[in-house]
């Protein structure tokens, strides 16, 4: 199956088909210089079946994690570029979760102001959420997402049998966005979760999965499509995030995966108890986390240094009813009751 999503200046093909990593010269163009940035948590079997259909290519094995998104790693792979004499022409292919996605973007917008750039997402996350939508960045001294840009892969391959190997508590880490994306724009993907286990990796059949990741990707395709700068209609994609990248940057981006923070904030700024009640039950079955230790203070003021804020106001996303998101502004005080 094939998706994409169009845009004024950049579109996105999005390929999503079993055992497509074996054979990626049919989707992406190979022959030229093509640096693969990876990371160590990426199986070596995926690193070097990339780099084997590749007649020039580069392999870039950064850490694993939030680090790998420091201004640190990110000169060192323009550094390599540089090196190698890349040019405009030539390619950055992204292999890992959302981290290398946003990194590899990030380098690829901005090495000689853009290089051609596709993306091959192993993880829930960013096959769900990360690896479309043209949001790029890294972070500095431990602000999430500080540095950053707006710039689209020209291809994603989603390649389900890419999550076999993936950990257990990162599998569930990325459905927590497809939970979202039910929530704020479509009622029978949520309903998908209430009816299955989640634990799709053994018990459910591999179309439950696909279902999921497609639904999701339909989701964001259309937001992202009606409002490729996030002026407002894609604001709502930040649903749980508000209070979540908070928690995130307070825990110094350790102890919390993204999903997880993202599932604590939900939590926290849902007001229907019903959905609350709903919600929890999919959660739990998950192991997903649904709340933290935190000083609200401290909460606050993470997020109001956000870029999302305008120093006296905060936009949120709620929901009150399943299918359907509003943006809302609240001030501190207002927010200090969700913490």
């Amino acid at each position: 199956m094939e998706l994409s999503v169009n845009l004024s200046e950049a579109s996105s093909r999005i390929v999503i088909v079993r055992n497509a990593i074996t054979r990626l010269a049919d989707y992406i163009d190979l022959n030229r210089k093509v640096m693969i940035i990876t990371d160590e948590g990426v199986p070596a079997e995926y690193q070097q079946l990339v780099l084997s259909q590749c007649p020039n290519g580069h392999l870039f094995i950064t850490e694993q994690g939030e680090g790998a998104k420091s201004v640190r790693v990110y000169q060192q792979i323009c550094m390599k570029l540089l090196e190698l004499n890349f040019s405009r022409n030539d390619l950055i292919l992204a292999l890992g979760g959302g981290v290398i996605g946003d990194l590899s973007g990030f380098v690829a917008a901005t090495f000689k102001r853009g290089i051609h750039f596709s993306s091959i997402p192993t993880t829930t996350l960013s096959q769900i959420d990360s690896s479309i939508g043209g949001k790029v960045a890294i972070n500095l001294d431990e602000v999430k997402n500080v540095l950053g840009t707006f710039y689209h892969p020209e291809v994603v391959i989603v390649d389900l049998t890419t999550l076999k190997t993936l950990p257990r508590r990162h599998y569930y880490n990325g459905l927590a966005e497809a939970v979202k994306e039910g929530l704020i724009a479509d009622p029978e993907l949520f309903e998908l979760f209430e009816k299955h286990d989640a634990d799709f990796q053994n018990n459910e059949p591999d179309e439950v999965l696909e279902e999921i990741i497609t639904r999701s990707l339909i989701v964001k395709k259309k937001v992202v499509e009606a409002d490729e700068k996030e002026a407002n209609l894609r604001k709502i994609l930040n649903f749980g995030h508000t209070i979540g990248h908070a928690v995130e940057s307070l825990y110094h981006l350790h102890d919390y995966y993204h999903g997880e923070c993202v599932s604590i904030g939900m939590m926290k700024i849902i007001e229907n108890e019903e959905i609350k009640q709903r919600l929890q039950a999919i959660l739990t079955k998950m192991n997903l986390p649904i709340d933290a230790a935190y000083d609200p203070d401290e909460v606050i003021h993470l997020i109001f240094n956000d870029k999302k804020a305008d120093g006296k106001k905060v936009t949120i996303v709620q929901v009150e009813e399943i299918g359907h998101a509003q943006l809302i502004d609240v001030d501190i005080e207002t927010l200090r009751k969700y913490l």
